[in-house]
């Protein structure tokens, strides 16, 4: 129940908008009670952002399949667990929203997305560097692409369906990850 209560806040306001007082009223609690429970805003926070089994496996297994769909199966199950089931989006969500302004929430951002792209691609590439870089370039585009949509809500990307975003972003995600563009 606080859990619940604290992920809908965090991904609602952040790190620096959610607090304690906030989140025992969500859960209907008194906020004394949550201290007890987690001790800070801050271990609060950490146990909020355990990233769900299920979201896990979808990035991992969007690498298995022919090289040729690459890019799409891991655009498509970028936005499946990022505008999903909220189990799994709002844990997401509201460490995006943090990590603009506390680096624990920087640091599990980046070692979320860094890792799941980078060990995937580390072997399917001529050499670990670039499997690295690309791995960058290409959750920097994706995570990008959630800003603007459920953060920034730029209008174009908010109207716009799923499906055909998808069908924009899936090439450039699959030139980058696949290395096509290497000579």
């Amino acid at each position: 129940m606080i859990l619940d209560a604290a992920r809908a806040r965090f991904a609602k306001e952040g790190y620096a908008g959610a607090t304690i007082r906030k989140i025992a009223g969500d859960a209907g609690v008194d906020a004394a009670l949550v201290m007890q429970f987690f001790g800070s805003k801050d271990e609060l926070f950490g146990a909020v952002m355990s990233i769900t089994p299920n979201a896990l496996s979808h990035f991992s297994d969007s690498f298995v399949g022919p090289e040729h769909s690459l890019g799409e199966r891991v655009t498509r199950a970028f936005f499946e667990v990022w505008e999903g089931d909220p189990e799994d989006s709002e844990p997401l969500m509201a460490m995006l929203r943090a990590a603009i302004s506390n680096e624990q929430a920087t640091s599990l951002l980046r070692e979320f997305i860094q890792a799941r792209l980078a060990k995937a691609l580390i072997g399917r590439l001529p050499n670990d560097h670039a499997a690295t870089i690309r791995a960058g370039v290409a959750s920097s585009m994706l995570v990008g692409l959630i800003v603007g949509r459920r953060i920034v809500k730029v209008p174009a990307l908010v109207g716009e369906d799923t499906e055909s975003l998808i069908g924009i972003i899936a090439p450039a995600v699959q030139a980058i990850l696949s290395g096509e563009d290497d000579t």
